[in-house]
């Protein structure tokens, strides 16, 4: 679990080709300057590593293109002490960022083999966050509401329960589309009235389909 000179230096780069295509919120580009890439990837991968790319992990995810996570962190301007919720741990690489953005996190993955395994280096990197196996589009009820919350799957819809439990004056960042998704960008004000925009389009692995819906 080494995080080199050189690791750091490979950051620096990835953080300067961020801000060459936009990314400009400070917070999320220190976020990404601190988290080790690398070690969320397989070894056969660690070269490519900070390099604007998406990779495969297990069970057929990806972990998305780093310009994808500063992107979608930007959307959801997260404060510290912001209880968040993400969809999709998956490597759990933005689920790091996150927390070092200073979230109070909770997180759901719905592969069980890549439960497991995120959740071993995640334990293994001592990121403190909420990691529960289950389903995306049900949320976690238990734990609502939800200041920001985050899909990192894309959605056949906006689902209803995931806007319930966003808290007013919160902002939900998700992906939404077959094929293609637009970035969709749900803001909840203080009489609890919903706004949509779009984003541009993204290309994720699509969100699964509950068991019973």
């Amino acid at each position: 679990m080494n995080d080199l000179v050189r690791h750091k230096g490979q950051r620096a780069q990835l953080v300067k080709a961020l801000i060459a295509k936009g990314i400009s919120d400070v917070p999320v580009l220190k976020a990404i300057g601190k988290v080790p890439r690398h070690l969320f990837l397989d070894s056969s991968f660690e070269e490519h590593a900070y390099l604007d790319k998406a990779f495969p992990i297990a069970s057929g995810q990806t972990i998305s293109h780093p310009y994808t996570v500063a992107f979608q962190s930007s959307l959801l301007q997260v404060q510290a002490r912001h209880k968040v919720l993400e969809i999709g741990t998956g490597s759990g690489y933005q689920a790091a960022v996150l927390v070092e953005m200073g979230a109070k996190l909770y997180s759901i993955e719905r592969q069980s083999e890549l439960f497991q395994l995120t959740k071993n280096l995640m334990d293994k990197l001592g990121y403190p966050f909420v990691m529960k196996y289950g389903d995306g589009f049900a949320g976690l009820p238990g734990f609502a509401p939800f200041d920001r919350i985050i899909v990192t799957a894309g959605a056949p819809d906006i689902p209803p329960k995931l806007v319930e439990q966003l808290a007013p004056n919160g902002r939900m960042v998700i992906p939404v589309g077959v094929g293609d998704q637009c970035m969709k960008l749900i803001t909840k004000d203080a009489e609890g009235t919903i706004r949509v925009e779009e984003h541009g389009n993204f290309r994720f692995v699509p969100m699964l389909e509950a068991k019973s819906r």
